[in-house]
C-alpha cells in the first residue's frame, strides 16, 4: 500500500466519523427543540392551539453560518502544494524593522525581475516539495523551511559547489559526516534526497535548541556561517542592548542575505499573481514511494520489473553513484508513487517465485557460485552486453540474491 492509499483511507474514514458526529448532533437538536408537526404537547397530554403564520415563522429553525454551508462544505477543492505551504507558512506576517524589510524587497525585486528563473527552479522542486513541506509541517516548523533547496542548490539533489558542499541541501563533507551521511564509492548520503532533508531538518532543530531558544531564524544563519560565527554576533549584538534576533545582527554578506532570500521566495508563492509568477502544478501529495531493500538491486533491474525508465529512477535517487541499491548503498529506493512498489518490494524479498511468474525471463537472480560468464552462457548472451544494461563497476564480484536484467531497456 503506498503513502498516497493510506492517507486517502485515513481522511475517508475521519472524514465519515466527522459527518456521522454532526449528523447526529444535529437529530438530538432537533428532538430537543419544540415540535411543529402535531398540535400536542407531548409533556402535558393536551391539546393546544396551532401557532399563527407569524408565530410559525419565528419558530422556523434559522441557519446560522455553520449549519447553512454545512453540506456546501463538504465539497472541498483539492489542493495543490501551493496551497498547502501558503497554510503552513509562519513569517509572512512578521512586521520586520524597515532596515530589514529593505532586505527582503531588495530580493523580492531581484526574482520578480526575474520570473522564468522560479518557475524553472519550482519545476525542479516538483519530485521533492511536497514530500518536504511534509516532513517540515509534521515538526511544526514555519513551512518557509521547506523552501531552503530553493537558496541552497536551486532544488538540484546532484547540485555540487567549488568548496565541496552537495545535494539540495549543500552538506559539506565534514557536516554531513558528523551528522551520519554516509559516502563511499556507490553511494552519497548528502546526494540523497530523503536522507539528507532528515539529517538538514534535524540539524536546524537541535541548534535552534541548543544555542537560540529555538529561535529557527539563528538557527538558518548557522546553517550558513555557523554557530561559532553566529554566537559571536549574536553577544556582540546584545551587548549594545539589542535583543539578538537574526536582524540585529552584523554577519557575513552572504549570511546576511540568506534569510531574505527566503522570506522574498515565500512571500512571492505567497501571491504569486501579484509579482507576475506563474507556478507550475504539483500535486499535494509525495510523487514517489520509498522501498526497503533487503538485497542489492541495481537501477537497470529495477527498470526492467517496473517498466519505468532508468533515468527516471536515476533522477529519484542520486545518491546511488554506481546504479545500484541495497543494504550497503543506500537501502532505501524511490520510485514513482505510480509504479507498482509492491512488486518491487516482493522481489528485492523473495526467491524465483515472482520472476517465474513473467512469460519470458527479464532477469536473472544471482545464486551462490555463478559467474557472469555462465549466466551470459545460460541465456545465450554476451557478457559485455550484461555489464552495460546492469551498470557492473565489478563484473567479477556478483552477490548472491542480486538481479541482473537480461534485456536492454
Amino acid at each position: 500500500m503506498t503513502y498516497r492509499t493510506i492517507r486517502q483511507r485515513f481522511l475517508l474514514s475521519a472524514g465519515s466519523t466527522v459527518i456521522m458526529g454532526l449528523l447526529m448532533a444535529a437529530a438530538a437538536n432537533s428532538e430537543a427543540s419544540p415540535g411543529t408537526l402535531g398540535s400536542f404537547n407531548v409533556s402535558s397530554n393536551t391539546t393546544t392551539p396551532l401557532p399563527s403564520p407569524r408565530e410559525e415563522q419565528a419558530r422556523a429553525p434559522r441557519l446560522d453560518a455553520y449549519h447553512g454551508h454545512f453540506w456546501d462544505s463538504l465539497s472541498l477543492e483539492p489542493q495543490d502544494v501551493w496551497s498547502v505551504m501558503r497554510q503552513s507558512f509562519q513569517w509572512q506576517e512578521i512586521t520586520l524593522p524597515l532596515e530589514a524589510q529593505a532586505r527582503v524587497d531588495e530580493w523580492i525585486e531581484h526574482y520578480r525581475a526575474r520570473p522564468q528563473n522560479i518557475v524553472e527552479i519550482t519545476r525542479r522542486a516538483t519530485p521533492w516539495l511536497a514530500w518536504i513541506s511534509e516532513q517540515v509541517s509534521e515538526r511544526g516548523l514555519p513551512g518557509e523551511i521547506a523552501l531552503i533547496p530553493f537558496v541552497e542548490s536551486s532544488f538540484d539533489p546532484s547540485a555540487k559547489s567549488h568548496r565541496g558542499a552537495a545535494g539540495l541541501w549543500q552538506f559539506m563533507p565534514g557536516t554531513g559526516d558528523a551528522l551520519g551521511l554516509v559516502r563511499n564509492q556507490s553511494y552519497d548520503g548528502r546526494l540523497d534526497v530523503v536522507t539528507s532533508t532528515q539529517a538538514a531538518l534535524d540539524y536546524l532543530e537541535s541548534q535552534a535548541a541548543e544555542w537560540y531558544q529555538g529561535d529557527i531564524m539563528l538557527s538558518l544563519a548557522a546553517y550558513n556561517a555557523g554557530a561559532g560565527t553566529v554566537n559571536k554576533a549574536l553577544r556582540s549584538a546584545q551587548s549594545q542592548g539589542l535583543d539578538g534576533s537574526y536582524w540585529d545582527l552584523s554577519l557575513p554578506s552572504e549570511t546576511m542575505q540568506y534569510v531574505p532570500k527566503l522570506k522574498a521566495i515565500a512571500t512571492i508563492i505567497q501571491n504569486p499573481e501579484r509579482y507576475g509568477v506563474e507556478l507550475p502544478d504539483i500535486q499535494a501529495t509525495p510523487a514517489f514511494a520509498k522501498i526497503q531493500l533487503e538485497n542489492p538491486l541495481s537501477l537497470a533491474e529495477a527498470s526492467q520489473l517496473l517498466d519505468v525508465s532508468q533515468q527516471t529512477l536515476a533522477e529519484l535517487n542520486p545518491g546511488l553513484l554506481g546504479a545500484q541499491a541495497g543494504p550497503r548503498n543506500g537501502q532505501t529506493l524511490l520510485v514513482p508513487e505510480s509504479a507498482d512498489s509492491e512488486l518491487i518490494a516482493e522481489l528485492s524479498q523473495s526467491t524465483d517465485a515472482v520472476l517465474a511468474s513473467t512469460d519470458t525471463p527479464a532477469v536473472h537472480r544471482v545464486e551462490s557460485g555463478d559467474s557472469l560468464s555462465a549466466i551470459a552462457a545460460r541465456y545465450n548472451l554476451d557478457q559485455r552486453d550484461l555489464i552495460r544494461w546492469n551498470a557492473l563497476d565489478r563484473p567479477g564480484a556478483l552477490t548472491p540474491g542480486q538481479l541482473l536484467a537480461l534485456t536492454a531497456r
